[in-house]
């Protein structure tokens, strides 16, 4: 039924436009070819009061927005000269609320066109909803993949801050971290501030507005702070950010209190319900992922200090051996440097370098079973001797075997006797089956036991072990090591001219 005003433009014979006039019954506007407002039919009584004054006497393009007024010209152009039905949308400037219409622009005359629109305002406040619903179930995933790859804690309240700001449509959002140790919130990471006034906020529990967040593990809102200005005395620059409304969210995972998300906006605000879950749903998975990252970084802690005890442990072995073998005091060191240089000439990876290290600081770890009467012997050994000396790298696998995380080091006091002719000990392994490690030691070894002083000879010069190894190049060592290893202790390269000296 059309109300108060009648189309007087329209003929009431026209049965195909009375058609589609029922269908489109909510607004209906008759138009000159340059969008001069003829006539309008409003259905609704509300609409009828809103936009009778707006309609009348106006053209349409006035109570678009510009881009929408823009488009309009190309479109009526396009009615009046090629007959054609144009398709829009569009939200009146005037309106009160976010009211859209769902239009068709067609040719009434040669000198008029008409505008029929339905109303679509629900359609569109479903559509924005379920697109916000939408963004919201990509945030909670995107930030459900943070969790799972152990993204760095910085990165990750970086992340989560930008997600909660977007989402929430808030101007600003930082998060406090509770440090157990001494019962403090400490200011983390903050976004949307035009100061650092809460980059050094240390706040024990119960005090101030995050620290009783925290302390009654409820969620604390302040809708005008002008009215609980005490709460921020403590942070001078706190007027100049003009803050408006707050909200303190707890941060609770596996029943503790890991921190707290803080709220900032400039205007009132006035959420709903959906605004309030999602909230509560984002901090949750935010407090799940603050904890998984604290826990990895603390294992990653662990895992330091946990190597540093490996390491002190096997520098404790070795010093055990070369207080037992005074002749040989030092040569573990030395041997562990120059195999360490070699490696990295080589371009071995860092992995791999802590097993090196390992390996050679251990190499000699079986005589702890030989006895002093051979191990100490100034002489020549006889050939049961030998066959007890060539024993300690098997005692040395049996000993270390058990401890899992040596065994990636077993290589070189397994195999740094073997020879690359195979005539070397304990299996006479020969060329590439020998462990490339084991192969990179050997050369060391030798070179370094040569120069030093044994119980039955003295050292060598040095030039005369330099010729001994190139002497060696692919009956003793690895063919391949052997020039490497020379650039290296002629001093060529990596600082290794001491070796020399």
């Amino acid at each position: 039924m059309i109300l108060e005003h009648h189309l007087t433009f329209l003929p009431e014979t026209d049965p195909k436009l009375g058609a589609i006039l029922q269908a489109f019954a909510d607004l209906v506007i008759v138009l000159d070819m340059d969008g001069s407002i003829l006539d309008y039919k409003l259905e609704d009584p509300d609409d009828l009061d809103k936009y009778s004054d707006l309609l009348r006497n106006q053209k349409i393009q006035e109570i678009l927005s510009p881009e929408a007024a823009n488009a309009f010209r190309s479109d009526l152009s396009a009615v009046q000269q090629h007959g054609k039905v144009i398709t829009f949308e569009f939200s009146p400037l005037s309106s009160s609320r976010d009211q859209w219409f769902d239009a068709r622009l067609a040719p009434y005359s040669s000198s008029q066109a008409i505008l029929f629109a339905r109303d679509i305002t629900k359609q569109k406040q479903t559509e924005t909803k379920l697109q916000q619903q939408l963004r919201q179930l990509s945030a909670l995933r995107s930030i459900d993949l943070a969790i799972a790859s152990g993204l760095d804690l910085k990165l990750l309240l970086s992340m989560l801050l930008d997600q909660v700001t977007a989402l929430l449509r808030v101007d600003a959002a930082s998060v406090l971290l509770l440090n157990p140790e001494t019962n403090t919130l400490n200011f983390s990471s903050g976004r949307g501030f035009n100061t650092n006034l809460l980059q050094h906020t240390r706040l024990k529990l119960g005090e101030g507005m995050a620290g009783k967040v925290a302390l009654e593990r409820r969620m604390i809102n302040i809708p005008n702070l002008a009215s609980n200005k005490l709460e921020f005395d403590r942070a001078p620059l706190f007027p100049s950010e003009r803050f408006v409304v707050y909200y303190g969210v707890p941060l609770v995972a596996k029943g503790r209190i890991v921190g707290v998300l803080e709220i900032f906006h400039r205007s009132p605000l006035n959420p709903d319900a959906d605004w309030l879950d999602f909230l509560n749903v984002i901090s949750g998975q935010a407090a799940i992922a603050i904890d998984n990252a604290m826990m990895f970084k603390e294992l990653q802690r662990s895992n330091v200090e946990l190597g540093l005890a490996y390491n002190a442990t096997i520098d404790g072995w070795s010093r055990t051996l070369d207080l037992r073998d005074k002749e040989t005091e030092g040569h573990t060191r030395r041997v562990t440097e120059l195999t360490l240089r070699l490696a990295i000439s080589m371009n071995v990876g860092k992995e791999d370098m802590v097993h090196i290290r390992r390996g050679a600081i251990l190499h000699d770890i079986g005589k702890v079973a030989i006895p002093d009467q051979i191990l100490f012997k100034p002489g020549p050994l006889t050939q049961d001797e030998w066959e007890i000396m060539r024993r300690h790298p098997d005692i040395a696998v049996e000993l270390l075997t058990p401890i899992s995380y040596l065994q990636p080091a077993l290589e070189i006091p397994h195999w740094h006797h073997e020879r690359w002719d195979g005539t070397g000990y304990p299996d006479h392994l020969h060329g590439d089956q020998i462990p490339f490690s084991a192969r990179l030691f050997a050369i060391a070894d030798v070179y370094d036991a040569l120069i030093s002083d044994r119980p039955y000879r003295n050292a060598w010069s040095k030039q005369d072990a330099i010729h001994y190894v190139e002497s060696q190049s692919g009956r003793h060592f690895d063919p391949k090591l052997v020039p490497a290893f020379l650039n290296l202790v002629k001093g060529n390269g990596y600082g290794a001219a001491s070796w020399l000296s």
